[in-house]
């Protein structure tokens, strides 16, 4: 599958596949300039990219393991969605989890982006739901281990 990528700043980098098989592939800060998180704090960080996703497919913007679990930075919102029809620059709103701040290099890999189709539904209205073994059990229902 081809996804169309336009540079909307000279210092972009093109997202990376780090392996063969990565399903996710790496997104890069933009920019010459360092960016400091604070601890705490959450800062949008730019990719200089916009993409042309195909119609049915979505991009899913995850944490890189490596910065999430040594360093304490992952996007603000969990999962980030690039809808298919979106065409503006795709940013990273990056938190600092940790107790120091933490410097963002320009050019550095920041989280990664995961193409995957996606179902839409139709959503209806109902007065009765079918019966499961689980019914309304909530978190935790289903056992501890």
């Amino acid at each position: 599958m081809k996804v169309r990528i336009k540079k909307l700043n000279e210092n972009a980098i093109l997202p990376t596949y780090g392996s063969d098989c990565a399903a996710g592939a790496d997104l890069y800060s933009c920019g010459g300039e360092d960016i400091v998180i604070k601890a705490g704090q959450t800062v949008l960080v730019h990719t200089g990219i916009a993409l042309e996703i195909p119609d049915g497919y979505a991009g899913f913007i995850y944490a890189r393991s490596g910065i999430a679990t040594k360093r304490g930075l992952a996007p603000a919102n969990k999962v980030g969605v690039v809808d298919s029809d979106y065409r503006g620059e795709v940013m990273v709103a990056l938190h600092n989890h940790s107790n120091t701040d933490q410097t963002i290099e320009g050019g550095e890999r920041i989280a990664q982006m995961v193409i995957a189709p996606y179902l839409k539904v139709d959503f209806e209205l109902s007065d009765e739901l079918d019966d499961t073994s689980r019914g309304a059990g909530g978190f935790g229902s289903t056992g501890t281990k």
